[in-house]
């Protein structure tokens, strides 16, 4: 048997009646990025060297299209980069405090040292709006580092709720930029993601791409991405953020009634540390919500215990995690 890995969604019950463990758009699925995905021709290959695609999300980023690199999903990046680094000699990585499992699990897998401090480290990794907190990446310029391989995981950016850091173009542009837009369009079970590389880093897109088995996007993924560029689509999600905004609003103060500590965020998702009733763990309590068909997502896998991260759902589902909690402290009592 492999080792469980920690993640949100569909688990061995089945999918949750109100799933806050992802931190997947709560307006969604997209309606014209869905069509596309459902019109999608799976019974054919797809270009193997996507050049259509590449060309459409090189233009979306105004960058060459030298620099766009496709990846069967965000993890898969990761596992692949971090197998990059590991050709390097003396190759070690380096992790925000508080982060996904994936970064931390690719390096075991490669047998890396997790370091300290990020001078020490070829593989560097920052994520804005960070998960599970939601909070901004710090310190960026202090990671940003040529001789490196930098990368920003940007799965979040397009569902940031607060102010863009105003992060200067010369610092940016020393991250591998890491999107995977799933998640904003409310279609997480679509696995497909892409890297917008450095200025100059064909000859390490080269290498990155040697390293992929061959179509690690099939059809539908191609579909989604191509979406993606769309003005319309963009539209859409542009629409979406004051709806969040506002359920993000409600869902904070339903938490804060039942006497939860809510950590602050600027992403549609923020972590709470609940309060337990006597003698009740935090795995029994998410046992006992399962239970009610709500799936809050613990972040201990992240490097937090004692907390869980909340996505933020539309006010029935809010309603139905407060209605559950409630009878969880009725029964305890």
């Amino acid at each position: 048997m492999f080792p469980a890995r920690s993640h949100g969604g569909a688990d061995g019950e089945g999918v949750p009646l109100y799933d806050f463990s992802t931190n997947s758009n709560a307006c969604g699925p997209c309606p014209q990025a869905l069509l596309a995905v459902q019109q999608a021709d799976a019974s054919v290959y797809p270009d193997s060297g996507y050049t259509g695609l590449r060309a459409r999300l090189a233009a979306f980023h105004g960058v060459p299209v030298q620099q766009v690199l496709l990846a069967g999903s965000a993890s898969e990046f990761i596992f692949r980069v971090t197998s990059l680094a590991a050709q390097r000699a003396g190759a070690a990585v380096w992790l925000p405090p508080y982060s996904y499992g994936d970064y931390a699990q690719a390096a075991r897998a490669w047998k890396l040292p997790v370091v300290a401090d990020p001078r020490l480290a070829q593989l560097r990794w920052a994520c804005d709006p960070s998960s599970p907190l939601g909070a901004a990446q710090a310190a960026l310029e202090e990671l940003a580092d040529s001789t490196a391989l930098c990368v920003l995981d940007r799965a979040y950016e397009p569902l940031r709720l607060g102010d863009a850091p105003a992060w200067r173009a010369e610092v940016l542009q020393q991250f591998w930029q890491l999107w995977t837009p799933n998640k904003a369009l409310g279609l997480t079970g679509v696995r497909a993601a892409y890297v917008v590389g450095p200025p100059g880093s064909e000859d390490l897109v080269a290498q990155l791409e040697s390293l992929a088995p061959s179509w690690p996007v099939g059809a539908h993924g191609v579909a989604m991405l191509q979406a993606w560029t769309l003005p319309t689509v963009q539209t859409w999600l542009a629409g979406c953020l004051p709806v969040l905004r506002e359920w993000k609003a409600r869902q904070i103060a339903s938490c804060e009634a039942l006497g939860w500590t809510c950590l602050p965020s600027e992403a549609n998702f923020f972590c709470v540390r609940p309060a337990l009733p006597k003698g009740t763990s935090l795995q029994e309590a998410l046992v006992q919500l399962r239970r009610h068909g709500i799936k809050l997502r613990d972040t201990a896998s992240f490097g937090l215990p004692g907390q869980v991260r909340l996505g933020v759902l539309a006010p029935a589902a809010q309603d139905a995690l407060h209605n559950a909690w409630q009878h969880i402290i009725r029964k305890a009592t």
